[in-house]
């Protein structure tokens, strides 16, 4: 049984909506940066990917963990450049030190 050229448009329709759906979801997760969780899952040894923020098409600034020390970076297409380094990482929420006051820990 021979296809008829509705059948085709038909075809090439639905390829198209499918390819739009799949670009719309990408855009959907680097829009909201939503592919960030896959990775944190992955920072699990001394140095971590803290945080990304694009700049640009072609710059973003990436701020790195270091052990205790975090670093920011500002990463291009030609070049890549430390912006800030070796800023002491802040403390998690309720991470005051042994039993100090919050006001005593934060002067430190």
């Amino acid at each position: 049984m021979a296809m008829m050229a509705t059948d085709y448009l038909r075809f090439l329709l639905a390829l198209a909506a499918v390819i739009g759906m799949i670009a719309l979801f990408a855009w959907c997760v680097r829009r909201f940066r939503l592919g960030g969780f896959v990775g944190a899952a992955m920072n699990t040894g001394r140095l971590a990917v803290i945080e990304t923020l694009p700049i640009d098409g072609r710059q973003r600034l990436v701020l790195v963990r270091l052990d205790d020390r975090e670093h920011l970076l500002l990463l291009g297409q030609e070049r890549s450049l430390v912006i800030d380094r070796g800023v002491e990482a802040p403390l998690a929420k309720g991470d005051f030190g042994a039993g100090e006051p919050a006001s005593v820990a934060s002067l430190r």
